[in-house]
Parts: structure tokens; sequence; C-alpha cells
């Protein structure tokens, strides 16, 4: 899916406006909350882009169902919130590794294209997704992420600052967006619903970004 349609490349504003990093919302269901130990269930990716207008946007959307790898531990508390049954006969579930490597070519068609050098992963409690990216990328053996392995972009805490809600639902109400409760947990609408939330947040403060005289580049 694409909010914004472009026939060309992304602007190269995108390269300077993050410091060279494109962002990449992720989010992820898991069979608990350990990365080391649990289940990789879920994984959605959405890239996003300035239009014309300098207006960010979302661009291109991709989730996939993984398999749970050999000896992960499913907790039944996390699949009661998230509603995923990992061994059902139609759940169209791809091994980590497929999945990820599908994810890293989207990302990194638009890191080129957006003229970017490497991608960041932006997420609603953020370092919880990070984790458990990491986490895959490690058990798999991937020897190049396009992801920084550790730097991230939290939209609960820009949304703290933008609106007082930490709750991606409350902080979506808050920006004025709808809110699918019956849609929610799953990572494709969390993600989708996520990037929206980055991108009204980046837009807010776009007056006072051009505004400040630009960084140099280290």
């Amino acid at each position: 899916m694409s909010d914004i349609e472009s026939d060309g490349p992304a602007t190269p504003r995108m390269a300077t406006r993050f410091r060279g990093f494109l962002p990449v919302v992720v989010d992820v269901e898991t069979g608990g909350f350990n990365a080391a130990t649990d289940a990789l269930l879920e994984i959605a990716a959405v890239t996003v882009g300035f239009d014309d207008d300098g207006q960010l946007g979302l661009r291109e959307s991709t989730s996939y169902h993984v398999a749970p790898f050999e000896g992960a531990n499913i907790e039944p508390a996390s699949l009661e919130v998230n509603g995923i049954d990992p061994h059902h006969p139609l759940r169209p579930a791809i091994p980590e590794r497929d999945a990820l490597g599908r994810i890293f070519r989207v990302v990194r068609e638009a890191m080129k294209a957006a003229e970017c050098k490497r991608a960041v992963l932006v997420g609603h409690n953020a370092h919880f997704d990070l984790g458990f990216l990491n986490a895959a990328i490690a058990r798999t053996g991937i020897k190049r992420s396009p992801f920084h392995p550790f730097s991230c972009f939290d939209t609960a805490t820009l949304a703290g600052v933008a609106y007082g809600q930490t709750v991606l639902r409350r902080a979506a109400a808050a920006a004025g967006m709808p809110w699918d409760n019956a849609a929610a947990h799953s990572a494709r609408y969390d993600t989708e619903q996520t990037a929206r939330l980055f991108c009204d947040i980046v837009n807010r403060f776009q007056p006072i970004y051009d505004a400040v005289p630009p960084a140099p580049q280290t």
C-alpha cells in the first residue's frame, strides 16, 4: 500500500533530514517478551518518504507470518493478546530468514531511492522490536542488515512529547487518527498506524526543523 504516489525516486531531502538514515517503521508480534528465547510470529515494515510539499507519508508496506524457530518458547498469555495460532494449518508462515530477507530487500531499494546510507528502525517502544529483529538476524546468520544495530526512533517517546500520550491507541486518537480495535495487534495494522503517527509528528515539527540551521554531517 502507499499513501504517496511517486513515479520517480524519492527526493534527496530524505538523505539530509535524518542524518543520512531512512526511517523504516517496524512492528513484531511475538510469543513473549524475551527476544533470545521467544518466537517471532509476525513482522511488518513500512517505508516512508517526502512528497513534493515536504510532507512525510507512507510509501510501501510489507508483512509476513513467521514460523517459530526450532525450540522457540511461546507464552499462552502473549497469544491471547495477539490472537495468533502459530500452528494453524492454514497460517501462511515462512522461516525467519526468508521473512527478513524479503523485508530487507524492500528496505534496501527504498534506501537507494532516497540516497540514504542506512535504515533506522521506528517503532512504538522501539527497543522491543529492535531486540527481536536483532535476535532473529543473529539466529539466521544474516551478515548484512540494512538497519542500524542499536539506534532507533521510539514513537512512544515522540508521542509523549507531541500529544502527552504514550499508548499507541491513545496517541493515535490524540493525533486525530481512526483506530480499529478488531485489527489492532496484527503486525501490519500496528505498523501502519505507527507509521502514520510518526509522519504526523514529523510533519508537525517541520516548521521548527526548518527554522534551525543545518548541523554539519558527521
